[in-house]
């Protein structure tokens, strides 16, 4: 058993007491990478400072929650949702989270588009196919 043991062990319970339960990979790096158990413990304390931070406790696990979504982190998602749970945030906050994320995930695939609009724009026909059956706000068309 090394000097870091009870240290690791240490920021696992807390962990554990936050999320209510330790990630996986996190458990499995604290088997084989101490160092980065305590680089991960340390990022944490710098994003969201236990002590005088500008976000509220739940607020900042919707925000977390939004950036995994948003970003495809399985492992994180389950971890803030696990987050979530442990500090009773209601339901009705998360879902409007997954819309933002689900959101924010649509639009990125409409900016991301900019090439591809800039091309059609230059065509004539396209002009064409985009005042010919508008779709309405409903989803309907005319």
């Amino acid at each position: 058993m090394s000097d870091t043991q009870p240290e690791i062990q240490a920021i696992l319970k807390g962990m554990e007491t936050a999320m209510g339960s330790i990630p996986p990979a996190i458990r499995k790096a604290a088997e084989v990478d101490h160092a980065m158990v305590f680089e991960q413990a340390r990022s944490s304390a710098f994003a969201m400072p236990p002590e005088a931070g500008a976000l509220d406790p739940e607020t900042r696990t919707i925000v977390y929650l939004v950036a995994a979504l948003a970003s495809s982190n399985h492992a994180c998602t389950q971890a803030m949702s696990n987050k979530a749970r442990v500090q009773g945030i209601a339901s009705a906050k998360l879902l409007e989270a997954f819309h933002i994320a689900r959101y924010a995930m649509a639009t990125r695939v409409v900016g991301d588009a900019e090439p591809l609009f800039e091309m059609l724009g230059e065509r004539q026909e396209a002009a064409q196919l985009a005042t010919a059956t508008p779709i309405r706000s409903d989803g309907s068309s005319r």
